[in-house]
């Protein structure tokens, strides 16, 4: 795919950042430490993914999505937690950004995923560790970091909350080469393998990952999921493979490679060739 060139220098950031819950969430420690999901932007487009970093490019997305999970995590976070999320969030949560006139709509199916999750015992004796745990450590040698939901170190275990439109929905997978559910499909293997490791460098101890799931429906579904270690090897590897390259593109060192059917592809695409139909790509 040819595309207009990207004329903006990579802009290093300073060595002596500190990472901290402040500045986690920051473009300076996405520039300092890889993340799943930077890695992952990376993995559909390079070039979307590196604008983005450079401050160049903002996906269009809806932010309710990001909303709803976050209102879900800080809940279960701690009560002050949830409190200064809502303080900070009210014209987007409540109706015409009044309180007194009610939550919206999908906050009030977010509080029955919290209800949900509340009445099920096996959750509440389990969820009990470290919220909200920054990890750091070397992967193969560059510096990740990552930001566990609950870590219960002294059980060795840790457990990531993930809202999903339908737990049981199919998802088509290029990489499976067929229909996969939505943990193998959004890279929730290769976030856990993340973590496990890096929970490993950072305290050394050796935990084991469990994603709780819990579903929009009107009648929320939920699941308790393990991640089987062949996966997490697999994107561990997978990892190993891509992430020189993905480095290098990173530091300026390699030109980043177009997907050539993401928002910023079509963007910046110069329509200079005739195509067959019998050869238009199928995505």
């Amino acid at each position: 795919m040819k595309t207009k060139q990207d004329k903006k220098a990579y802009s290093p950031t300073s060595t002596t950042f500190q990472l901290n819950d402040k500045n986690y969430y920051s473009n300076q420690a996405n520039w300092h430490f890889q993340s799943k999901s930077i890695f992952w932007n990376f993995m559909q487009c390079e070039a979307a993914a590196l604008a983005q970093l450079k401050h160049e490019y903002q996906p269009f997305s809806n932010p309710t999505p990001l909303l709803f999970g976050n209102y879900l995590h800080s809940y279960f976070e701690s009560k002050q937690a949830h409190e200064r999320f809502i303080k900070a969030n009210e014209n987007s949560l409540y109706k015409y950004g009044n309180k007194e006139k009610g939550l919206k709509s999908d906050f009030k199916q977010a509080q029955k995923c919290i209800k949900a999750l509340e009445n099920e015992e096996r959750f509440r004796l389990l969820y009990q560790g470290q919220k909200e745990v920054i990890v750091k450590g070397k992967i193969f040698g560059v510096d990740w970091m990552g930001k566990i939901d609950c870590l219960d170190l002294k059980h060795k275990c840790f457990f990531d909350l993930k809202t999903v439109d339908d737990i049981h929905k199919k998802h088509y997978n290029k990489r499976e080469n067929g229909y996969t559910n939505f943990a193998v499909d959004r890279g929730y293997d290769m976030q856990m393998a993340i973590y496990k490791e890096l929970i490993k460098q950072t305290f050394d101890v050796e935990c084991t990952p469990f994603i709780i799931a819990v579903s929009k429906q009107s009648t929320p579904d939920k699941a308790m999921l393990s991640i089987p270690e062949w996966r997490m090897d697999d994107r561990m590897n997978q990892i190993e493979e891509l992430q020189p390259h993905i480095q290098r593109v990173k530091n300026g060192e390699e030109e980043p490679n177009y997907c050539g059917h993401c928002d910023y592809c079509r963007s910046h695409k110069i329509m200079n060739e005739i195509t067959s139909i019998d050869d238009i790509e199928l995505y």
